[in-house]
């Protein structure tokens, strides 16, 4: 657990807007290099075991990552092996990137809905 000290001024302020976008960007640049690594495995996986052509194997590896299924027929045993893993390891890996794009939105939802509830439970200091 981080100690109050790492954090930028108090634990109980929202961070800035700046840092938000940061973060955002960050997660985005992050999941989009996943998204380009998932598709180079899938694109020479489907060219050198499926016997695809380039387009056609990135067309293959494009909609296995994105769920839709695939668009040509394996005929060789190496092939569909690969493409059993490869379609294990797409679901897993869409969920992965799905959950490292929004963890910052995420994360900001719930600090600002600690930071209310928060500031609903503490005493009224207006008659001091």
């Amino acid at each position: 657990m981080k100690s109050t000290e790492t954090h930028s001024g108090n634990i109980l302020k929202l961070h800035t807007r700046k840092h938000f976008v940061k973060n955002i960007t960050r997660s985005f640049l992050i999941g989009s290099s996943l998204i380009l690594i998932s598709l180079g495995i899938g694109g020479v996986g489907y060219h050198f075991l499926g016997n695809l052509e380039w387009l056609n194997a990135f067309l293959n590896a494009s909609m296995i990552l994105t769920g839709m299924g695939p668009v040509d027929p394996m005929i060789t045993p190496a092939g569909k092996l690969f493409a059993i893993f490869y379609s294990l390891f797409s679901g897993i890996t869409f969920l992965i990137i799905a959950g490292i794009v929004f963890a910052p939105i995420y994360q900001r939802f719930l600090h600002k809905f600690h930071l209310e509830i928060y500031s609903s439970d503490q005493p009224n200091n207006e008659g001091k």
